[in-house]
């Protein structure tokens, strides 16, 4: 029985790939690819030999039993198009079969779009929900964003080009203006990460270019008929443990918005207050 291997591949810069993403590629039997071109200027790219064989949504049901026969024989790697495969590709249907054909499934990590640009947004990542790609439509964008009004973890959405500034304007509209990071090209050469509100971004972005991924703020404190994400109590706790350290301010609050979702304004606030409390020494 062989192992089905699920290797993360580069989203853009060529130098994203594992050492054991190249050495899994070279040795399996059989490499199974979103885009046979994509992967073989990869492998090319670092001169490995592998017999290719496309595997995607379109043609999946009748490829789906040709790989599984595969892993009779021997060991099987699957590569997405760009990133970690399962997240926006069949790569999770594949990975089920295998499963239920009794095969051992692995997963070769490495990079990732949505967590490149969790990590570079300067949003809350301690908690996120990942959207996937945004609906075309707009009504159907619209439906999902009010869905999502109080939702407090941070949202990512993949989105093309070619609707960005009107997923954008959909995202204001039934959102507001919040704070986003709109990171487009990840690792390529025109890489971009814009980092401001909504407005701002559609001001920025009058000609978008380059696949993007979008990073929004959360429902935050003040936002009508929510808590906050952690007691305010818990806040100023953590806050006193900040200043007793000799944390500045600034810093503190900036730590603390990060970890906690709680706006930067409102934390620094609180840390002010506390300020006032403390009797002169």
């Amino acid at each position: 029985m062989g192992i089905l291997y699920l290797v993360a591949t580069p989203i853009g810069n060529l130098e994203d790939v594992t050492l054991r993403a190249l050495r899994v590629l070279a040795e399996v039997s059989l490499v199974a690819a979103e885009d046979t071109r994509t992967t073989r200027k990869l492998l090319t790219h670092y001169g490995i030999r592998a017999r290719l064989l496309s595997y995607n949504e379109h043609n999946m049901k009748g490829r789906t039993p040709q790989l599984l026969a595969a892993l009779e024989a021997g060991d099987v790697a699957f590569a997405s198009d760009a990133g970690t495969p399962g997240v926006s590709d069949p790569g999770y249907e594949l990975a089920r079969a295998a499963i239920g054909a009794g095969h051992t499934v692995v997963a070769v990590p490495g990079a990732s779009a949505l967590l490149t640009a969790l990590s570079a947004s300067g949003l809350p990542m301690r908690e996120f929900a990942f959207l996937g790609f945004l609906p075309r439509r707009s009504s159907e964008r619209r439906k999902l964003f009010e869905s999502l009004k109080n939702e407090r973890r941070t949202l990512v959405a993949f989105e093309s080009p070619h609707r960005v500034r009107a997923a954008l304007e959909d995202l204001l509209a039934t959102l507001g203006d919040r704070r986003i990071a709109a990171c487009r090209e990840l690792t390529k050469l025109h890489e971009e990460v814009f980092r401001g509100t909504v407005s701002e971004a559609l001001e920025h972005f009058a000609e978008p270019r380059g696949e993007f991924t979008i990073v929004v703020e959360g429902a935050t404190v003040g936002a009508q008929g929510l808590a906050p994400l952690r007691p305010e109590a818990e806040i100023r706790q953590q806050l006193a443990r900040l200043r007793s350290a000799g944390v500045k301010g600034r810093e503190a609050a900036r730590h603390v918005s990060a970890e906690t979702g709680w706006p930067q304004r409102d934390v620094y606030r609180l840390w002010t207050e506390l300020g006032k409390q403390v009797p002169p020494g």
